[in-house]
């Protein structure tokens, strides 16, 4: 770890433990910065934000640019927007992304909408439990390189916005009176990001008495909330995932899932670098468990999983109907659906093809058209607001 990584990564972890640095939402401690006005339907809830990098409408911008901005990576050829495309919720459509340097990295680019809600960050990392911590990931990652900020770029990148008169504007009007420094490019960025809200999807219309779903889509909502399809254990929460946070959250269940994606050699093992929170916990049972993640959007999100091994919704569907996957041959060769660690719900599936697809309609229903194409959320120089 370079001298850069453990600087930043001890000023996040310093924004979570320290005791004067609880989680609220309220704006009153920021006078110089416009009020922020959180606008969300009845069924969600306030995210809860740290009290050192409260919302505001200037960190909004700032963020937005510098989500969009090539001059943040070492090279000045990549921006946060390179993985993560708005039209795609905010994935990029890979089964796993490239660097910076050209190489690939091990898990697929999730979804950034909604993140305001999750209680840890990543597809198998419980130690990263904010955005801001989690953002040093891919700036300032070596294994595999993302964005390549290190010792050696990071002077030259803040030259970069230092030279750019409207870049030192927007610094200037989210952080008066201070230096463009690496933390205030990560806290804008999560600013940013904690408003990618999405909320208005066919299904949010329904629960709201705007909207009414089809027979089949209502078929397939029946289905998902059932115990014969057990969906919703581990997606049924408003995000349709299992780990969520607001404002008034108290209490979160560190939840992660193994669902028979992999039996290596019929070993228990994962593929090398994908073995889930067994990485950083050690302990063998943890082998092969992820975070469920958000199916809001799902219809545009593909391919599927943590590595985005499983290339369409009617491929998972089947996948979780057979209670895993077996995969016949190669160098991932094995019976997932006997892995000793995978989560015993998906025995209980009983899904006919039909019903699989009536399942798929329902899905599609949480596709947010005005999120996917909200101007607010979009790349600055193509239109500004």
């Amino acid at each position: 770890m370079t001298s850069t990584l453990k600087k930043y990564v001890l000023f996040a972890v310093a924004a979570i433990v320290l005791p004067g640095l609880v989680f609220y939402w309220a704006q009153s401690r920021a006078p110089h910065l416009a009020t922020w006005q959180w606008n969300l339907p009845a069924h969600f809830p306030v995210p809860r934000v740290p009290a050192d990098n409260l919302m505001s409408e200037e960190k909004f911008q700032l963020g937005r640019h510098l989500f969009y901005d090539k001059k943040l990576s070492g090279k000045g050829t990549m921006a946060c927007a390179s993985c993560h495309f708005q039209r795609l919720a905010f994935t990029d459509g890979n089964a796993v992304s490239i660097g910076a340097s050209g190489m690939p990295t091990l898990r697929s680019a999730q979804t950034l909408a909604n993140s305001a809600y999750h209680p840890f960050f990543t597809w198998a990392n419980y130690s990263l439990v904010s955005m801001e911590h989690q953002m040093m990931v891919p700036l300032l990652g070596e294994d595999p390189v993302e964005m390549g900020v290190n010792d050696a770029t990071l002077a030259r990148i803040l030259q970069r916005f230092n030279d750019d008169d409207n870049d030192v504007q927007r610094f200037q009007a989210a952080f008066p009176g201070e230096p463009i420094r690496l933390e205030h490019i990560v806290k804008a960025i999560a600013v940013f990001q904690r408003a990618m809200i999405s909320a208005n999807s066919k299904y949010d219309q329904y629960l709201l008495k705007k909207a009414a779903l089809s027979e089949q889509e209502e078929r397939g909502r029946v289905l998902f909330f059932s115990n014969q399809a057990q969906c919703s254990q581990c997606h049924g929460s408003f995000n349709f995932n299992d780990q969520v946070i607001s404002a008034d959250t108290t209490h979160v269940k560190r939840q992660f899932h193994n669902t028979g994606l992999y039996n290596v050699g019929g070993s228990g093992a994962f593929p090398a670098g994908n073995g889930g929170i067994a990485e950083l916990s050690g302990k063998p049972e943890d082998m092969g468990m992820f975070r469920a993640a958000s199916l809001r959007n799902i219809e545009v999100t593909a391919p599927y999983m943590h590595d985005g091994s499983i290339a369409t919704l009617e491929q998972v569907l089947a996948f979780y109907a057979a209670g895993g996957r077996d995969i016949a041959d190669g160098p991932h060769q094995g019976d997932g659906r006997k892995h000793p660690n995978k989560d015993v719900r998906l025995n209980k599936i009983t899904l006919s093809r039909a019903e699989q697809d009536d399942i798929i309609a329902f899905l599609k229903t949480l596709t947010d058209t005005e999120f996917l194409s909200n101007p607010r959320f979009s790349d600055p120089s193509n239109m500004d607001i």
